[in-house]
């Protein structure tokens, strides 16, 4: 038992290894775009801040959603943000599964580029969006008499500037639309891309709806921000990813860059290589998969497929 346990305990060490240097090679090559996504989300929150500089109470507008799920009360608020933080912990741990597991269809730093070009995306709209109208939040935070509700003119520009951790918790009049459920859907549709367990897909599926309904329940946003986030982050993911170059993929020698962003150069290809060739590979070279022969069988990503005929003369 100590035997099998030191033998694997040696190859996850050796995969981790490995993988580690792989990133580190990618991360060299795209440390800007993530720099820069992260930077974006400063961006969005500072934003976020200072429409609640802006924000002024008013009696919460009639809301269907409010009419039909019951509230739940600031005791209970709780319960979207857990939600939350199990989605975000959950993807975001997801995303470091090639550390660890021998199957892997994914890159770690390709990867959280994607995801951070999807959510700047989303965030640069919500930004335009919020900064238009400013409607009077349904938090109760938000609310008539709470000294919350709008923040007063700063004594500093460190103040402005400092959006932890007040800025996060309390904020008000960034509503349409909502924050949460961009990372949300952001995250359940790059694992429906990217991911490989079924279940999990129609598992994060069913967990967005129920974040839906306790958001509204929990009156941190009007259905219309729910609302307009699911029809916007969905568009915004399928247009940009269509942008983005194909994800590497695994079986591949080569290790394929995130850039261009373009389509400019896949559109310069003949159409004829769009379409694949009997044997499942199309015709651009980069992507024609590693194939192992044994026994007359030809190994593919992990599966096994028969081939029927003869090869030096057995059968």
């Amino acid at each position: 038992m100590n035997l099998y346990i030191r033998r694997e305990s040696s190859k996850l060490w050796k995969r981790v290894c490995a993988e580690t240097t792989t990133e580190i090679i990618l991360l060299a090559e795209n440390w800007k775009y993530l720099l820069g996504g992260l930077v974006c989300q400063y961006i969005h929150g500072l934003a976020a801040r200072g429409v609640h500089y802006i924000h002024r109470p008013g009696p919460v507008l009639q809301d269907v959603g409010f009419y039909l799920l019951p509230e739940l009360g600031p005791d209970k608020a709780y319960l979207s943000e857990t939600l939350f933080s199990f989605i975000f912990l959950s993807f975001f741990l997801w995303t470091f599964h090639p550390f660890i597991l021998k199957t892997k269809k994914i890159y770690t730093v390709i990867l959280w580029c994607r995801v951070l070009a999807f959510l700047v995306a989303s965030q640069i709209l919500r930004i335009l969006t919020f900064y238009s109208t400013q409607l009077p939040g349904p938090n109760y935070h938000c609310r008539e008499g709470s000294k919350l509700a709008t923040l007063p003119p700063p004594k500093s520009i460190l103040e402005v500037f400092l959006i932890f951790p007040r800025g996060v918790l309390y904020g008000c009049g960034d509503l349409i639309f909502s924050s949460h459920m961009i990372f949300t859907l952001v995250f359940v549709r790059s694992y429906q891309i990217y991911g490989t367990q079924r279940f999990i897909k129609q598992l994060g599926w069913l967990l967005a709806i129920v974040q839906s309904f306790l958001i509204v329940a929990s009156r941190k946003h009007y259905t219309v921000d729910v609302v307009v986030a699911w029809y916007t982050v969905n568009l915004v993911v399928f247009f940009v990813d269509k942008k983005l170059p194909e994800l590497p993929d695994r079986t591949n020698v080569a290790v394929s860059t995130l850039l261009p962003l373009s389509t400019k150069d896949r559109d310069t290809k003949p159409k004829d290589e769009n379409h694949k060739l009997i044997n499942g590979n199309s015709g651009d070279p980069a992507d024609r998969r590693l194939r192992t022969q044994v026994n007359g069988k030809i190994l593919e990503e992990g599966n096994t497929v028969h081939i029927n005929g003869s090869i030096n003369g057995a059968t």
